[in-house]
């Protein structure tokens, strides 16, 4: 097992050299004309039979390893998404030099045939993806497809965070405002991950939780928490005045307070501030919770069209090691969110770590096989910026990785050595499943439709018996050995179980010291 995880990682480590070294070379030219195959336009033509701009002929043929989906194993093609002008300067470039990629692309599959994926997603937003396939709009027209809101994009760009944020929800947010500063929070919450942790503060006169039971204190950023505050965002409504040095006070003291506990991620922390506008720059508040060591970075996002206040926002934001953005439409929201990313990966740009990230296993809508819908984990790692201009402002170019399938994990266990009733499984760094007999992410056989959290079932929720999280505990605590406990095990499809006593066995299959590996 450990060669095979260091053989997918080498081949994703290739794809980075690949990657820093094509861009190092680079000169950005802001009047690039470059026809490059776009995935969505490939293959079409006008009324008049020729085909479109960024449409050229690609070839497709069906092939097995793929599902028998038409692809070209000989080259990559680039979607962009809809939202996103497709010959816009940053794209044409960045689409320019990262074609050096199909070279490693092509070898990597040469060098390992059991590779299905491999991608290179860029921080502009262009998704180069490897075999070449096409790609389909929905019935409105539109992919929403984003790569750097995807788990491994965002897993292998930052480092894990502890995140406040807070929503101005004074009367001068009335109306689209407010709907506006919705949808921010909504897409940060996008882009938060299991390691992350987070909560969310309204405020005017007073300060009002999003979740009330969840006063003072953070909570892990899964499918099942975000979901949960998504709803109740709903529920604000703007009336009053806004009373922000209030909302700073308590922010800071929840990170402060949730990081002496030795709970959370450990690492980076922010506030996210969302309003239309500031009368202060409180810096009275920053000198007393913040400097001169600014462990915690503010993110000011200005709502509305106006920039009546923006200098005090961009103060604090640069006062603070952060970023000021303003987000005059919906349509605006989800380009200017992303930006935060950029800032909280420079730490890891500047130090050049190359973290190895597995993400937990996800149902891969494109492949399947006898049983229905494959089961995947990506392994994924980020691009730097090597140029001397740029180098040490820690600029991130994105995240290229390839996506493993479970069953590929399984085939290197020896199963004659776990005997009649012995079975292996493997969980991340949360104590989420990987791969588990009992994992069944389908409501029925057969079916395709998949249990909302089937990517987050916990290692307790399967392993009955393992009331005090021994087991747990000690595979998320990365502890190796052998013990022994009573578990229960289901018999006749579930209709019976029985107790057994049970021997098990902890390794880790990858000693080398990477973040937030399968345990």
């Amino acid at each position: 097992m450990e060669e095979m995880f260091h053989k997918k990682s080498e081949a994703v480590r290739r794809l980075v050299e690949a990657a820093e070294e094509a861009h190092l070379k680079h000169e950005f030219d802001a009047d690039l004309q470059y026809e490059y195959f776009n995935a969505v336009l490939i293959n079409e033509r006008d009324k008049d039979g020729n085909f479109l701009e960024l449409g050229k002929e690609f070839i497709l043929a069906p092939n097995d390893h793929f599902n028998n989906l038409p692809v070209n194993i000989s080259l990559s093609d680039v979607q962009v998404p809809t939202n996103m002008y497709n010959k816009d300067p940053a794209i044409v470039n960045g689409v320019y030099w990262s074609e050096s990629l199909n070279k490693v692309f092509v070898d990597n599959f040469d060098r390992d045939p059991s590779l299905i994926w491999q991608y290179f997603g860029s921080a502009k937003g262009f998704f180069r993806q490897y075999p070449g396939i096409k790609w389909e709009p929905d019935e409105n027209g539109v992919i929403a497809f984003d790569c750097r809101n995807r788990k491994w994009y965002i897993q292998a760009a930052t480092s894990p965070k502890d995140v406040v944020i807070l929503v101005d929800v004074s009367g001068s947010m009335k109306g689209l405002r407010l709907t506006i500063a919705k949808q921010t929070v909504s897409s940060i919450l996008d882009t938060l991950g299991d390691d992350d942790f987070f909560n969310i503060i309204a405020y005017n006169e007073e300060l009002h939780y999003v979740e009330p039971c969840l006063n003072g204190t953070l909570v892990q950023a899964d499918r099942t928490n975000k979901e949960h505050f998504r709803e109740h965002l709903d529920k604000l409504f703007a009336k009053g005045i806004g009373m922000l040095d209030i909302a700073l006070n308590e922010a800071f003291n929840i990170l402060s307070d949730f990081n002496h506990t030795g709970q959370g991620s450990i690492c980076s922390q922010a506030i996210m501030l969302i309003t239309d506008g500031a009368v202060d720059t409180y810096d009275t508040i920053f000198a007393k919770y913040n400097w001169p060591d600014r462990k915690v970075r503010i993110f000011t996002y200005l709502i509305g069209r106006e920039a009546a206040f923006a200098d005090n926002l961009k103060w604090m934001a640069c006062a603070n090691k952060g970023f000021f953005t303003q987000i005059s439409t919906l349509a605006d929201v989800q380009e200017n969110v992303m930006e935060y990313l950029h800032v909280l990966s420079r730490p890891k740009v500047i130090d050049q770590e190359h973290d190895v990230v597995w993400t937990e296993a996800y149902i891969d809508s494109t492949l399947t096989d006898d049983q229905g819908p494959v089961l995947m984990t990506t392994v994924a790692m980020p691009v730097f910026s090597k140029q001397n201009e740029t180098r040490s402002k820690g600029i991130l170019l994105g995240v290229v990785g390839t996506d493993v399938p479970v069953k590929e994990l399984l085939k290197t266990i020896p199963k004659y050595k776990l005997g009649i009733h012995g079975y292996a499984f493997a969980i991340t760094n949360n104590g989420y499943i990987l791969t588990h007999p009992e994992l069944r992410p389908l409501y029925e056989e057969g079916k395709k439709r998949r249990k909302p959290n089937y990517s987050s079932v916990d290692l307790s929720e399967v392993e009955w018996e393992d009331r005090d999280d021994v087991l747990r505990n000690a595979m998320v605590n990365r502890k190796t050995g052998k013990f022994s406990m009573e578990v229960k095990k289901t018999v006749d499809k579930g209709f019976r179980c029985g107790a057994l006593q049970r021997p098990w066995e902890i390794f880790l299959p990858w000693e080398r010291n990477h973040r937030r590996r399968p345990a």
